[in-house]
């Protein structure tokens, strides 16, 4: 997939989804679908199939703050190629950018620059300056240059019957409602990251972890116990993930580490995913080594049940 961060470098002409498509769950993929579901040709020039977002983040942008994200770039390329989607466009979300009118976006950015033949977008996507612009403004500013759009209605959880949204995305994990969490996303809630050394504990008590770093910006559930599945290569494997301070041995900062069901090797410098299918138990600190290491025993034993 062809990844474009400058509105000089880009393909075009193009069909456009637009959003910030953070997470490319459910609800993202209808919107997908119109784009993916076009013709690839049209009678004068080929017109690839893109999604148009925004770095930074217009939350972080606007609020000065770092936002954690449920796919970092690496992520959403992953997801979205797998899609089938041909080319990501990175607009530099600045203040040139958030200053622009609804009209001067369509004309400036959507006509002008990328070259939209079509463009798909949920009904509640607002753009321009403050974000006045609605969808209804973005059709009809975008029939005057003869570029249809299509409004796709929001997309509901089938057991929650509410809308689909990263921000219910977000709460789920955060409650460690994985399966809820999962069932928007439409996949399971996966996190990636190369094994590096950690203090070695797990191993003097007879469970190794592989203690992963992950990209600065992944959010992370909350702190706790969890059933996974881990993707090593081409092998998957059981796991108990632990994400926390870990106040039993003094811990001092938020880790995540991962300990393989039944298996041993050398992991150090390789990547691991672990993909989340239940939160355990939230973290807690024990009164000795030896409880922490009959509870670890329980949540392995439940772990190989449960997977």
């Amino acid at each position: 997939m062809w990844i474009a961060s400058s509105l000089n470098d880009l393909l075009r002409p193009s069909a456009v989804a637009l959003g910030n498509f953070d997470g490319v769950h459910l609800g993202h993929q209808r919107v997908l679908q119109p784009i993916l579901n076009s013709t690839s040709e049209s009678k004068d020039a080929r017109t690839y199939l893109s999604v148009v977002t925004f770095t930074p983040h217009p939350r972080e942008f606007f609020s000065g703050q770092s936002w954690q994200l449920l796919t970092p770039l690496a992520e959403k390329v992953k997801q979205l190629e797998k899609l089938g989607i041909e080319q990501l466009i990175l607009l530099p979300f600045d203040s040139e950018l958030a200053a622009l009118s609804p009209q001067q976006f369509v004309e400036e950015i959507l006509v002008k620059q990328l070259q939209a033949r079509r463009i798909s977008i949920g009904e509640d996507f607002r753009f321009g300056h403050r974000r006045v612009g609605t969808a209804a403004d973005l059709q009809a500013l975008a029939a005057q240059f003869a570029v249809e759009v299509t409004v796709c209605t929001l997309q509901t959880s089938s057991e929650t019957g509410h809308r689909i949204s990263s921000s219910l995305i977000r709460q789920a994990l955060a409650s460690g409602d994985i399966p809820q969490a999962n069932q928007m996303l439409g996949r399971t809630y996966s996190l990636q990251g190369k094994v590096v050394r950690g203090q070695q504990l797990g191993g003097k008590l007879g469970f190794p972890t592989a203690n992963l770093v992950l990209s600065s910006d992944k959010l992370l559930p909350r702190n706790g116990v969890y059933a996974v599945r881990v993707a090593l290569a081409d092998e998957e494997i059981k796991g108990v993930m632990n994400i926390g301070d870990r106040p039993t041995v003094g811990g001092k900062q938020r880790t995540v580490e991962v300990h393989l069901l039944d298996w041993s090797g050398d992991l150090y410098g390789r990547e691991l995913t672990a993909r989340l299918e239940e939160f355990l138990r939230p973290e807690q600190k024990f009164p000795s080594l030896d409880a922490l290491k009959a509870q670890i025993a329980t949540d392995c034993d439940f772990c190989r049940k449960l997977l």
